[in-house]
């Protein structure tokens, strides 16, 4: 693993803001340049996604919906709690903050006797 500083995803930080640690799934890391983490800075939840979007744009489409919210099939955790219980994108972050995103897994199959059901 490459030390934030030496990775192409770093960028100059605004003084005053938090630097997170965000952790990058691996069905995302394909966004990131294959980064496992990257840093962003925020004051808030929503300003360290929205750094990791402006630095990797394809994962704006994954991250938020038409109207800027969290998308639904993504879940996000600071420290281990899920911002949704929090106060969403507007919860504050720190700089010993982590920020995880786990994106909803869907699908499955269905058990014998539903898919004979189903023909």
């Amino acid at each position: 693993m490459r030390r934030w500083g030496s990775s192409p995803t770093t960028r100059p930080f605004a003084p005053g803001n938090a630097v997170s640690i965000v952790k990058i799934p691996p069905v995302l890391r394909s966004y990131t340049d294959g980064e496992r983490e990257v840093s962003a800075d925020g004051a808030s939840v929503g300003d360290v996604l929205e750094g990791l979007a402006a630095s990797h744009p394809d994962t704006r489409g994954q991250l938020f919906d038409e109207g800027g919210q969290l998308n639904r099939f993504v879940n996000v955790y600071l420290n281990d709690e899920d911002v949704r219980v929090l106060d969403g994108l507007q919860t504050a972050v720190g700089s010993d903050d982590t920020l995880v995103i786990l994106p909803a897994m869907a699908g499955g199959s269905q058990t014998p006797a539903a898919a004979e059901s189903a023909i």
